[in-house]
């Protein structure tokens, strides 16, 4: 019986590789940094399978490998995917949901907590000898409990940031989604309200949302001016569901407080950006799930996505658009 071939485009734990080339035979892409579209537009022209995380999964990619029948996107996120391409070449798309959750909710509060305690400023502050925070009110920070959150994409990522804010912080936390959670409502205590509402009501506004063509710049100027002018906004979904030049001018010029963001339009983002300047934004590398046993859970997960795909079952976790 002959293995199905695949390609791993990014480097994976050895323990994942290993269960791979238990069902598979493999090459694996083991360089620093991104492979380079020559390199594997040559790696995929006879493989069945590709294990990736950010690839853009267009026609282009389609046409190079006509043997293609399952991408397995180490992510939750799957905005790479052209869906419409991957539907008339019957290629399954596979993401990494859930093994993420608790992670990506832990790194949003402290987005949070370090917005609102200003900790990134004010540790530079101490290690450039300014020690001055018994006087100074540019020191004072913002409290987090008692709060109210709002969320503007009630997910499972979602609900597990609600879950904390309540049980940990007695914060309010009001939602607006697409449709109304209320199983969430009733297990966990928000609030559905519509956006204007939740906009204008919180003291921290989280978006969750995937990125989409309706939830493209969901965030823009309009829903900057409706926020309180102490504010926190938080983003950790995609960058693209905010207007980048419109939460530059709310923060320049004092519509809201802050900003914490783990996601950006432009990655990785570029050396001009005027956020870089800002002493109320709070900047990471879009590290969500980065810690070392979710990012190996991921991995496994993706990898048992792909084996399933091409071993005639039916992976777990095929992409909403892409299922039959």
């Amino acid at each position: 019986m002959n293995r199905p071939k695949v390609y791993i485009a990014k480097k994976i734990p050895s323990f994942v590789e290993e269960y791979i080339g238990k069902h598979c035979d493999y090459e694996m892409y083991d360089n620093e940094g991104r492979i380079s579209e020559e390199t594997l537009y040559e790696k995929i022209k006879d493989t069945e399978g590709l294990l990736q995380s950010g690839i853009a999964i267009d026609q282009k990619l389609l046409d190079r490998a006509p043997k293609l029948k399952v991408v397995s996107n180490v992510s939750v996120g799957y905005n790479n995917f052209d869906t419409d391409a991957m539907k008339q070449r019957n290629v399954i798309g596979t993401n990494t949901p859930e093994v993420l959750n608790d992670t990506v909710a832990d790194l949003i509060f402290a987005l949070m907590l370090s917005c609102a305690r200003k900790v990134s400023y004010l540790d530079r502050c101490v290690k450039e000898g300014r020690w001055n925070m018994m006087d100074d009110k540019s020191f004072f920070g913002k409290d987090v409990h008692h709060a109210t959150l709002g969320i503007v994409g009630m997910g499972r990522i979602g609900q597990d940031v609600a879950r904390r804010a309540i049980c940990g912080f007695d914060m309010n936390v009001l939602y607006f989604n697409r449709t109304r959670k209320t199983e969430a409502e009733e297990k966990l205590g928000v609030r559905y309200a519509d956006m204007e509402t939740v906009l204008s009501s919180s003291d921290f506004v989280l978006v969750m949302t995937p990125l989409s063509s309706d939830t493209y710049h969901l965030i823009d100027e309009p829903q900057f001016r409706l926020m309180k002018s102490d504010a926190i906004f938080i983003n950790a979904s995609r960058g693209a569901t905010v207007n980048e030049k419109a939460l530059i001018k709310a923060l320049q010029e004092g519509w809201i407080l802050g900003a914490g963001l783990d996601v950006y339009e432009q990655e990785p983002v570029d050396r001009e950006n005027p956020l870089l300047k800002l002493d109320n934004a709070v900047l990471l590398p879009h590290i969500g799930s980065a810690t070392e046993k979710t990012r190996n859970d991921m991995a496994m997960l993706a990898a048992e996505n792909m084996v399933k795909a091409l071993t005639g079952q039916v992976p777990p976790n095929i992409v909403p658009e892409l299922r039959k």
